[in-house]
């Protein structure tokens, strides 16, 4: 099987980014300078596949680093289930080794906007965590990505969490990634035995912009990915909910087509 990072166009950073360029190649440079310094091209690495623009840009870059991609996406009751559909679409544009979709209905816990009868917000990204949060979501899925990855070989995952332009969800800090780190080392046979895992945020510190940027450099096509929160009933993202709010700024900040279909002027 080719190498997964074949498939990937390698290109600077587009010169109509140029007003952001310091700041995201500053970002990159230190993700790939702790990438490599940790020899990660040396096995296989998991990457937690949502179906989403940072879990896209995040296998690809896991993939363009020398890694065999073994990817986890997680059913869980989501009603925004296109994404689901994209996971497979960009697993097989990637060329993953081993793409694996788990049922969790989270459904029967409820407590969301992506998994209960309420409403998206559509107003506005504003300072308190907003109902589309999931609780623990990230715990659960670190959780169930890490058994995937000790069943993989790997000692390396990779999930796209943001800490900078994202909904305030507290499963994103880096803290917690740190946190989630030690508790792997502690709670698994191969942490115990001396063959941590290392969990890998390379989008944490990275702005829409930036990681919009990211998409583009890697030939990505940023309509592989879903991001809307409630599609539209014929299938369009709505454009104004959190996220396509903050995908939209992204790619308009980074001077960046989005290919992605929208509901005809939604923020109007």
């Amino acid at each position: 099987m080719a190498n997964p990072s074949s498939f990937l166009p390698r290109r600077g950073v587009p010169e109509h980014a140029a007003d952001g360029c310091w700041r995201h190649v500053t970002v990159l440079a230190a993700w790939r300078m702790t990438t490599f310094a940790s020899d990660l091209g040396n096995g296989p690495a998991v990457v937690l596949l949502s179906g989403g623009l940072d879990s896209m840009v995040t296998a690809a870059l896991a993939a363009e680093s020398g890694h065999e991609v073994h990817a986890l996406t997680i059913d869980y009751g989501q009603r925004h289930v296109r994404e689901l559909q994209s996971a497979k679409a960009i697993a097989a544009k990637l060329g993953v080794a081993r793409h694996v979709e788990l049922p969790l209905d989270l459904r029967k816990f409820g407590g969301s906007a992506l998994t209960a009868d309420i409403a998206v917000p559509k107003s506005g990204v504003g300072n308190d965590i907003p109902v589309t949060y999931v609780p623990a979501r990230n715990l659960v899925f670190l959780a169930l990505t890490t058994a995937f990855a000790e069943t993989s070989a790997s000692r390396d995952i990779f999930i796209g969490v943001n800490a900078l332009d994202y909904s305030g969800y507290p499963d994103c800090r880096p803290e917690f990634i740190a946190s989630f780190a030690e508790t792997a080392r502690l709670g698994t046979k191969q942490g115990v035995e001396g063959a941590p895992f290392t969990i890998h945020a390379p989008l944490q510190q990275m702005s829409k912009a930036d990681i919009a940027r990211e998409c583009d450099r890697l030939g990505l096509d940023p309509a592989w990915s879903w991001s809307c929160y409630d599609p539209t009933p014929t299938g369009e993202a709505c454009g104004a909910c959190d996220s396509c709010r903050l995908r939209r700024k992204g790619f308009a900040e980074a001077g960046l087509v989005d290919t992605t279909v929208y509901a005809e002027d939604p923020l109007m």
